[in-house]
C-alpha cells in the first residue's frame, strides 16, 4: 500500500519489499541522528497488520508460536516466530495484547501466507483472525520520544521505541504533529547497529533461530510443544547452529555498499577462497560509517579478515561460535 506520506517534501520512495513508504526525506544522516536522539517518527505503514480476537486467542497462539504467550500481560510487547516442521523460520510476529485483541505487525506481503496458516489451525478454538492492514498503519516512535499517542491507539513499547497501530485514516494528521519524519533507511541503520535481525533479510529458507540470536527474545525454551520445537531443542541441548550472525565494519573507502546476498570470503584465501557466508543488510551509519549484518559459517575464526565481495570487512561476533 502506498503511503500518503510519500507526498512530504523530499520523500524518496523505498524499493523492493519496502516499496510504498519513504526510504528517506532528503537527509539520511540527519534523520538517523533525530531517531537516535528520540525525535521524529518512522512511517512503517507498508507492514502487514494481523489481529486475533476471541476468548482462546492467547492459549491458541501459545500452541503455534515459539514464544510463551498464554499468560501475556495486557500491554506487554513480545516477539515470536512460526517455524516449519524442520525448525526453519517462516514468519516473525511483533505482538501486543490490548485485553481483547492480539495485534501483530509482520513483514510486508507476508500476511496472506500467515493468515492461511493460522486459519488452517483454528479447529474448535474460539478465535477469529483478520488482516487489518487496510485499516491500520504501523508508526514507529524512537526510544526516548515524548511524542503524544492519540487516545485509543494500541501501542507496542520496547527498549527500541514504540510501535503504534494507528488508524490508517489518521496517518497524515498524526504525521503533522509527530515530525520530523525519518525514512526507512534511517530506521534500518539503527536496526543494524542494534544487531536486530529481520525476516527476509537475515533469513533464508534454511535459517534456524539460534543462528540469529533469536533464542530468548523470540523463542522461549521452557514452553510446550510447537511446530519445529524438536530442532530448537536439539540444537540448544546437543549442538550448535551451522551459521552465526555477525556485525561487519566495512571499508569506508568503497563508494558502494555490498548489497544483500553478496558473498563473503576469508581475505587471506584470496579471490578463489571458499564462500563462507553472505551479507544480509548493509547500511551507512551516521557515526559508525558503512556497516552490515551477515551470516557466516560457525567455524570461521572471529578474528578472520573478511571480504564482502570486493569490500574489506572486520567482524564482531553477535552469535558466539
Amino acid at each position: 500500500m502506498k503511503s500518503p506520506l510519500l507526498s512530504l517534501p523530499g520523500a524518496v520512495p523505498a524499493e523492493g519489499v519496502d516499496e510504498g513508504v519513504a526510504a528517506h526525506y532528503g537527509d539520511l544522516f540527519r534523520e538517523q541522528r533525530a531517531l537516535a536522539d528520540g525525535a521524529g517518527f518512522v512511517d512503517l505503514s507498508h507492514r502487514g497488520v494481523v489481529a486475533v480476537t476471541g476468548e482462546d486467542r492467547l492459549s491458541w497462539l501459545h500452541l503455534l508460536l515459539t514464544q510463551h504467550v498464554s499468560e501475556l500481560p495486557v500491554g506487554e510487547a513480545t516477539e515470536a516466530l512460526i517455524l516449519s516442521a524442520h525448525g526453519h523460520i517462516e514468519h516473525a510476529l511483533y505482538l501486543v495484547d490490548d485485553g481483547t485483541t492480539v495485534w501483530a505487525h509482520i513483514e510486508p506481503g507476508t500476511q496472506e501466507a500467515l493468515l492461511a496458516y493460522l486459519e488452517s489451525m483454528k479447529f474448535f478454538y474460539r478465535v477469529e483472525v483478520a488482516d487489518r492492514t487496510a485499516d491500520f498503519a504501523v508508526v514507529h516512535l524512537p526510544a526516548g520520544s515524548i511524542a503524544e499517542v492519540p487516545d485509543g491507539v494500541v501501542v507496542r513499547e520496547t527498549a527500541h521505541g514504540r510501535d503504534l497501530f494507528l488508524p490508517r485514516a489518521d496517518l497524515e494528521a498524526y504525521a503533522e504533529k509527530a515530525g520530523p519524519a525519518a525514512g526507512l533507511l534511517a530506521y534500518e541503520a539503527l536496526r543494524v547497529e542494534q544487531h536486530r535481525p529481520r525476516l527476509g533479510f537475515e533469513t533464508d529458507h534454511r535459517t534456524i533461530p539460534h543462528e540469529l540470536g533469536w533464542i530468548g527474545t523470540a523463542v522461549h525454551l521452557q514452553k510446550g510443544c510447537y511446530r519445529g520445537q524438536e530442532t530448537v531443542a536439539r540444537v540448544q541441548n546437543l549442538g550448535k547452529p551451522p551459521r552465526r550472525l555477525v556485525f561487519l565494519h566495512l571499508d569506508g573507502s568503497e563508494v558502494h555498499l555490498p548489497p544483500h546476498g553478496t558473498e563473503i570470503r576469508v581475505a587471506d584465501e584470496g579471490e578463489d577462497g571458499r564462500k563462507i557466508g553472505f551479507v544480509t543488510t548493509s547500511v551507512r551509519h551516521f557515526e559508525l560509517g558503512p556497516v552490515a549484518l551477515a551470516l557466516v559459517k560457525r567455524n570461521v575464526p572471529v578474528d578472520a579478515r573478511l571480504m564482502a565481495g570486493e569490500t574489506a570487512a572486520a567482524q564482531e561476533a553477535i552469535v558466539e561460535p
